[in-house]
């Protein structure tokens, strides 16, 4: 049965938004038109271009692009939101006879599309400040501690130092009475058939390299001054979930005097490789992942024809 839609995932820096680039343009000269919906939580967000990697306007004018720039970083997205916006597109994609291509690597986001998402009590800011006050006291891992004895399956697969979904889980318990968990086990998973692509480097090593050249890249194109401006608006903190993307929450730190650019720099690596941990380990337990090496000879082309070949049925119903 083809695939309806198909997602290239992996690992941040493996080099995903790139094969997807050059495949919507390959397919689109062929007149196989492909539309590219993100699949990365950074991505959303406006003014925030050189540390996302985000895909440049000329190439967005050659290819469409879906949830790219639709929110101010004073905005929070959710995995919720994405589910709802990811679902609608693929139907629409598909009512205009292309194929939707899903790129990026939030987890959290894949995860939800293919499992369904929970009926989650709405977010409170007062609540989530004075968690954030709490943790500012007490540290994130005092406040997983306590999520623990509250949700000890979400503690489980919430790592201590990630306060993101730390928050969320014990909003959702404060303000339900529940646990995430078991709120989490309620939900319909997608109804259109996904085909699955990891992409990421065999060699653990290259994709480090990779990851490191990458943030060199950025600091060159000018990073630091994209945060800068951030900062300078004035009506941004640390606290915002944009800017507890990777690589951002180290530069802000940075130009809040908590230590030099080159530490910086450091912390914000190795916040990626660990990330990049992270999003395998999760990859792994997807028994429908198919994987590819960037780096093994004729990559590229062979996924490009196993792609073409999921993809036929879908444009021949239309």
């Amino acid at each position: 049965m083809a695939a309806e839609a198909v997602a290239l995932t992996g690992p941040t820096g493996a080099g995903k938004s790139e094969w997807a680039a050059r495949l919507a343009e390959e397919l689109l000269a062929e007149g196989l038109p492909v539309e590219i919906v993100s699949v990365d939580s950074a991505l959303v967000y406006r003014g925030m271009d050189i540390g996302t990697a985000k895909p440049d306007a000329a190439l967005r004018a050659r290819v469409p692009h879906h949830l790219i720039d639709i929110l101010d970083p004073a905005e929070s997205y959710s995995a919720g939101r994405f589910v709802a916006d990811c679902t609608r597109l693929i139907g629409e994609i598909r009512g205009r006879g292309r194929a939707p291509l899903l790129v990026g690597g939030t987890m959290l986001y894949l995860r939800a599309l293919l499992e369904g998402i929970a009926d989650l009590p709405r977010g409170s800011d007062e609540l989530r400040r004075s968690i954030d006050e709490r943790a500012a006291r007490e540290g994130w891992p005092r406040l997983h501690a306590e999520l623990a004895s509250l949700d000890p399956e979400a503690a489980a697969r919430i790592h201590p130092n990630d306060p993101q979904r730390i928050q969320r889980a014990l909003e959702v318990c404060y303000l339900s009475g529940r646990p995430l968990s078991q709120l989490q086990r309620a939900r319909s998973p997608l109804p259109a058939r996904l085909a699955r692509f990891a992409l990421a480097p065999a060699d653990r090593a290259a994709l480090h390299r990779r990851i490191a050249r990458r943030l060199s890249r950025m600091m060159e194109q000018g990073f630091l001054a994209e945060v800068r401006r951030l900062r300078e608006r004035g009506d941004l903190t640390a606290r915002h979930p944009a800017l507890r993307a990777v690589g951002y929450r180290q530069l802000w730190a940075h130009l809040e005097g908590r230590y030099g650019l080159e530490e910086a720099c450091e912390r914000a690596l190795a916040a990626t490789r660990q990330l990049a941990k992270r999003q395998l380990t999760w990859l792994r337990s997807d028994r429908a992942m198919r994987w590819i090496d960037p780096d093994a000879p004729g990559a590229y082309e062979d996924w490009k024809c196993e792609l073409r070949r999921e993809l036929v049925g879908a444009w021949a119903r239309h």
